[in-house]
């Protein structure tokens, strides 16, 4: 059987068990700030905006609501609390693309591609505009992506790229023995602390004038002039609503099988020291990835812990969103067996938290948008793990679409035009798992593509990380 370097080099299964001894299964993030609390909704409340989720999207969505109309009331009401979700939980990387990468989005949308990037890129020169404006402190880092190959296959598709480095030359910049070549692109892409992210724009928000409601579950819309927003104890009435909810069933009959959820596992490690630090350099604090179809995306925090999570994204039966899944003892050990192939000269380093999230997977692998209720009612999901940078570029599409005049971002076939659904069960189970399947046998073998994934190619539906 073909393999791959991390079959090849395993760490000792005594440094793997010993660095995980000491794991606690909680979100890092959310651990290390604290979180102002919000009333739920009680009664009725009039809103010229209403806004379904208190992630990213719909911060985003509240913040450019308030930015473009200062006199609009804005509500904003949030299941639990704000960033509690994929908003907290993810690694932080808020990359400039806003199609899931260039070749997905060329494959998609050819004619529109040089506009497409130009967007994602001014949207992301938008988003660090936006945290200086407001002085937000989300350990914001410009610092850019690097992406390396671990396989000779890989160091091809890499030489294509702007930014190329050879062994050498990578391992200069981030010393691994199992990097064999790298492309840095150093603007297209900045890390941030994710729970700081939502709380500070959940901060601005408030101060510029929104209300946010935190633990009201919004249980179903009514009507259309106005729409209503009905919760658990209270409602809002709204000339106009935004759904950000992404993961979680929509509200909206049409969109329940856009998405499925697909599960992310991540550890941290505890602090390194300045010999730790030393031994892997690292000293431009890029964010990292590998390139295989199952990747690794791993980053330095503001305080040199190691994140590191991706690789063994796992969809359950029924595309249901629940806590049991979250701990799953033989990823966490593949991601820190991993771990320590990459970084050998760590080994010691202990991992202080795991966690896991859902992450709104649709066909196309970026978001899709879209109104209902007589255009009252705009909606944006599936951004596919790429969402931090790409829920502000999806607020101002939202807003366009409610304010109905047609703009740069709504004429865009991308945004105009929705992906495919996916089947109903048990078709989704074998399919998302056969496709699995065949992208790890594609990692093993020089990065062929088997029949499966070459029809899924030819459908426009294929995962190219």
């Amino acid at each position: 059987m073909s393999t791959t370097v991390f079959d090849r080099r395993p760490p000792s299964a005594g440094a793997v068990a010993d660095a995980l001894s000491t794991t606690q299964p909680a979100v890092f993030w959310l651990d290390d700030v604290e979180r102002p609390r919000h009333p739920s909704l009680r009664g009725e409340v009039r809103a010229d905006l209403a806004v379904v989720g208190g992630g990213y999207a719909g911060l985003w969505t509240a913040v450019r609501a308030k930015e473009r109309d200062p006199e609009r009331r804005v509500v904003l009401v949030e299941a639990a609390g704000i960033g509690w979700a994929a908003s907290g939980r993810n690694g932080g990387f808020c990359e400039a693309s806003i199609t899931h990468g260039r070749e997905n989005g060329v494959t998609r949308w050819p004619k529109e591609i040089d506009r497409l990037e130009r967007l994602g890129a001014e949207n992301l020169d938008d988003i660090e505009a936006t945290v200086g404006r407001y002085g937000m402190d989300v350990d914001f880092e410009r610092t850019g992506a690097l992406s390396v190959a671990t396989e000779p296959h890989q160091v091809e598709w890499l030489r294509e790229e702007e930014g190329f480095l050879d062994t050498d030359a990578v391992r200069a910049e981030v010393d691994s023995p199992t990097y064999l070549a790298g492309a840095w692109d150093k603007r297209s892409n900045a890390l941030v602390h994710p729970a700081k992210l939502a709380l500070e724009l959940a901060r601005v928000a408030a101060e510029l004038g929104v209300e946010i409601f935190e633990h009201s579950p919004v249980r179903g819309l009514e009507g259309t002039h106005p729409v209503s927003v009905r919760t658990e104890h209270g409602r809002v009435l709204a000339r106009d609503v935004v759904l950000a909810t992404n993961v979680f069933p929509s509200l909206l009959k049409r969109n329940r099988l856009m998405t499925v959820p697909v599960y992310d596992y991540v550890l941290m490690t505890e602090p390194l020291d300045a010999e730790q630090l030393a031994g892997i350099g690292w000293s431009h604090r890029q964010g990292l990835s590998d390139s295989a179809n199952q990747f690794h995306y791993y980053r330095l925090t503001a305080g040199n812990r190691i994140l590191f999570g991706g690789y063994d994204a796992v969809y359950h039966y029924g595309g249901r969103v629940r806590s049991r899944y979250e701990d799953r003892p033989e990823t966490y050990r593949t991601l820190a067996e991993h771990f320590f192939t990459t970084f050998p000269q760590l080994e010691g380093l202990r991992f202080t938290h795991r966690w896991a999230g859902a992450i709104d997977t649709c066909t196309r692998f970026c978001a899709y948008y879209g109104t209902a209720r007589e255009g009252r009612v705009a909606y944006a999901a599936g951004f596919t793990g790429l969402g931090v940078g790409a829920t502000r570029f999806a607020a101002d599409v939202m807003l366009d679409l409610l304010e109905g005049a047609p703009t740069e971002r709504t004429e865009l076939e991308m945004v105009r035009r929705r992906p495919l659904p996916f089947p109903p069960e048990p078709a989704a189970a074998i399919g998302i798992n056969l496709t699995r399947r065949s992208l790890d046998r594609a990692d093993r073998h020089g990065g062929r593509r088997d029949v499966l994934l070459r029809t899924l190619d030819a459908l426009g539906l294929g995962f190219d990380s």
